[in-house]
Order: structure tokens, then C-alpha cells, then sequence
């Protein structure tokens, strides 16, 4: 879609995900093609798209709500102006699991929990170090992934599974993956579909100088305490979350506190 918009001489604005492996024609599960023949098949169409975006003289331009969040505006300033050195960063974006049914299929997601959330926190700590090399005249770079991923909540009785959402078939809901950087730093990126009690969305940044606690899923201009969740039911609190009941921190301008509104 993207290729044919740009064919037409039209600027792109893309969401996630960009691209991915949906298997091959006839095959409805991903497991007897090789992680390896996924890479290439997912490389192949990338250098495509990009041959076809410098012809057009389009711009392409990825969006991106994590990086347009308050706390991590404020964060970049501060690191800007105190010219720090970016040591470590941990990064999640986890819930308990996407409602929609074609989640729980390679062919139909292009992967499980890492391309769909792990995105975002992903994409924060790249553009960190892009602006840190920026700062410093250098040009910082990934040199190193390693990912260890699996399908955990697979594990659990019908039972135990009640208050998970995802159930995948042939994708994963635990993501965990470690980024080393051309400058030494490092990062870790999580991304969870079995995690309860609201989504988490989450920047760690650990500095020469400083440490930077971004939370982006909640903040603390109210908490709430409800013995019943009765008539709450149209009343929203925050995303993913499993009952109205117990003290709460409530998502307040939410569009704002995440970033659609910097993103757009």
C-alpha cells in the first residue's frame, strides 16, 4: 500500500508496523519457515520500498507516539541541556493481551507481541541515541540485537488463563530483546501480552549524570479508590485494565499523555 500511494506522487504518514513477514501463500501457520528466510523476505521488501521512496522524492515519514510523550519531551530536553552520555535504557510496553482475534496469527500480524508494542518503546530508545549522537557530532548506531522470545501464557489451565486476553497460536506473548549501540550503551526493550493490571508504558534512562523515570500509561494527577465497580462501566479509567475497584491511577488526557497529538 505504501509503495502504490508513493507510485502516485503522494506523501506518506505511516503507523506501525511498517512491514513484516505474513507467511507464504497456502501456509497457515509460520512455524516451518525458517526465522532466517523471514529476515531476508522482510529485508528484500524494505530495500524495495526504499529504491521506490527516493525515486518518487516523496517524503516518507514514520509516526510515532512514543517519542511525542510529555515525559519524554522533558526528558530530552533535560539530556540537551546537561549534554549527558546515555549509559543504559530499559523500555516495555506490555498488557494482557490484544482483543482482536487475528493478533493471535503470524500471517495476519506479521508477529506477536514484539512488532505490535514492542514497537514503540523500540522506536524511543533509537531516536534517545540518535539525538545523543546528534548532540556529540557522531553518528550512533545499532550494532547489536540479540531476542529471546516465547509463547508463556500457553502454559496455563482455562482456568488460570482468565484474566489474559491473548491467546496466541503461532506467535509470542513475551518478547525481551537487548540492543547494543555503536557508542557501547545498551538498551533492553520488553514487550508482554501477559501482563495484568493495565498497560504498562514505560522509558528507563540511565545516564552518566541522571536517571529519567518516563511513565507514559499513568499519572499521578488522580487517584481514585471504588468498593464497586457498578455503574462504572462506561467510565474509563485506563487501558487494559481488569477492574474499576482499589485505588486507581485515572489516565487523564490521554491523547495528549501518549503522544497522538505531537505524532499527528
Amino acid at each position: 500500500m505504501v509503495m502504490d500511494v508513493v507510485r502516485s506522487k503522494k506523501h506518506v504518514i505511516c503507523e506501525k508496523p511498517l512491514t513484516g513477514f505474513f507467511g507464504k501463500e497456502g501456509e497457515d501457520l509460520a512455524g516451518s519457515i525458517s526465522k532466517a528466510e523471514m529476515y531476508e523476505a522482510v529485508k528484500t521488501e524494505l530495500d524495495e520500498l526504499r529504491r521506490v521512496v527516493e525515486q518518487s522524492g516523496c517524503h516518507f515519514m514514520y509516526a510515532e507516539n512514543y517519542i511525542y510523550t510529555p515525559a519524554l519531551q522533558k526528558s530530552l530536553e533535560f539530556l540537551d541541556a546537561q549534554k549527558e552520555r546515555i549509559l543504559f535504557m530499559r523500555a516495555e510496553e506490555s498488557h494482557n493481551g490484544s482483543h482482536a482475534p487475528h493478533a493471535a496469527y503470524w500471517k495476519m500480524s506479521g508477529g506477536g507481541s514484539l512488532i505490535r508494542q514492542g514497537c514503540h518503546p523500540l522506536s524511543a530508545v533509537l531516536l534517545l541515541k540518535e539525538r545523543e549522537g546528534r548532540r556529540r557530532g557522531q553518528d550512533i548506531r545499532v550494532t547489536g540485537v540479540t531476542a529471546d522470545m516465547g509463547n508463556v501464557s500457553n502454559m496455563l489451565s482455562p482456568e488460570e488463563h482468565g484474566y489474559i486476553d491473548a491467546h496466541p497460536v503461532d506467535v509470542e506473548d513475551l518478547a525481551n530483546m537487548t540492543i547494543t549501540f555503536s557508542d557501547g550503551s545498551k538498551a533492553v526493550v520488553m514487550a508482554g501480552d501477559m501482563v495484568v493490571g493495565g498497560v504498562k508504558n514505560l522509558v528507563e534512562i540511565y545516564t552518566n549524570k541522571s536517571v529519567y523515570h518516563c511513565n507514559m500509561a499513568a499519572t499521578d494527577g488522580l487517584y481514585t479508590y471504588h468498593s464497586t465497580g457498578e455503574n462504572l462501566e462506561d467510565v474509563y479509567v485506563t487501558e487494559k485494565l481488569g477492574t474499576k475497584t482499589g485505588w486507581q491511577k485515572v489516565f487523564l488526557e490521554e491523547e495528549i499523555m501518549r503522544g497522538y497529538v505531537g505524532e499527528l
